[in-house]
């Protein structure tokens, strides 16, 4: 793994003995700091798919979206077209 940082986060409580806990479940090799790493891990693909998610969504709405894949869908319909030689 890459280099690493040390910081000092504020954390509840609860969100400590959640860490620790998963960390010292039983057949669980995954270190406190690796349990952190994991769930920022998860949050961050879980924002960026929301984001994902909505730029697709205006896209499908957008005429020129639209036209474009209509076009594109036309071009290549025959699967043996695609890559041009």
């Amino acid at each position: 793994m890459g280099t690493r940082t040390k910081r000092t986060y504020n954390l509840s409580p609860e969100a400590v003995a959640h860490v620790r806990d998963l960390a010292n479940q039983k057949g669980s090799s995954i270190s406190q700091d690796g349990i952190v790493e994991m769930a920022i891990d998860r949050l961050y693909r879980e924002v960026r798919e929301r984001e994902e998610a909505t730029l697709w969504a205006r896209a499908s709405e957008d005429p020129a979206f639209q036209a474009e894949m209509k076009d594109l869908t036309a071009t290549y319909r025959d699967l043996e077209s695609w890559p041009a030689e």
